[in-house]
Formats: structure tokens, sequence, C-alpha cells
């Protein structure tokens, strides 16, 4: 199924991670990248329960854009357990304009094909996806 947009394929691996990331909490992040030559989305990165935020950051690359997907654990300030999923769509500035429009034409159809997102965000440099600002929009 292409997108209409950019013509981008989801692979069924994108979907099944996913779902095992928010049903089984098998992963703590997923990394997705969109494969030009294959003209799909497909899965970069998987990241471990045990791995931190610094670890799924770091994931990220500095130059090129990303659609990722994060498992974040907070507690509430009546000391509940909680989680969020949320969906990342990583286009630093020093990506090449080409990227960033495949990557922005591309986002609501990946989107809609993960259900369970919780939390949405667009970010174009590290501070604006840093942890205090995941803990911001969570709560």
């Amino acid at each position: 199924m292409a997108n209409a947009a950019s013509g981008m394929a989801v692979h069924d691996d994108c979907k099944l991670k996913f779902l095992e990331l928010k049903a089984k909490r098998t992963y703590r992040f997923i990394v997705y990248k969109i494969e030009e030559k294959q003209k799909q989305v497909i899965v970069e990165k998987l990241g471990e329960p045990a791995n931190s935020y610094e670890d799924f950051t770091a994931s990220l690359p500095a130059d090129e854009c990303r659609y990722a997907v994060y498992d974040f654990d907070f507690m509430t300030e009546e000391n509940v357990p909680k989680s969020r999923i949320i969906f990342i769509a990583w286009s630093p500035d020093t990506s090449k304009v080409r990227n960033k429009m495949i990557y922005a034409s591309s986002k609501d159809r990946f989107k809609r094909e993960l259900d369970g997102i919780q939390i949405e965000l667009q970010a174009t440099d590290p501070t604006e996806m840093g942890l205090d600002v995941i803990k911001s929009r969570s709560t």
C-alpha cells in the first residue's frame, strides 16, 4: 500500500515491532527509516527495554530524518506508574531538503499505521525532544 503523496509503503515489520512494543513491552524504542530505493519505511533500530532515553536519542542521526517511537515510563504526582507511547518525527535542520520533504509527506500515513500512539512530537534539534519536554507533554 503506497502513500499517494510520497509513494512510500510501510513494511509489515514496522507494524509488528510496534505491536510488540505496545502490547508486550518488548522494546523501549523503535527507530524507523525511509528506504528511498525500495520506497518503503523500514525498522532501522530496536531498543532493549533496559535502554535509557539517552540511548534512544544517541541512535538518531545528526543529519538525517527519522521516525521514532518511544515507550516513556513515568510516575504521576500521586506516585502511580504510567506509560505513554510517543511518536517523534525527527527532522534535524542539517538534513537535506529532499530528505525533510519525503519524511514530512509520509508522516501522517505512517503514523496511522501505528495504532496506539498517545503523544506526537516534531523535533528539529535535541532540545525539542528533551526529557523535560516529554515529561511535560505526558502528564
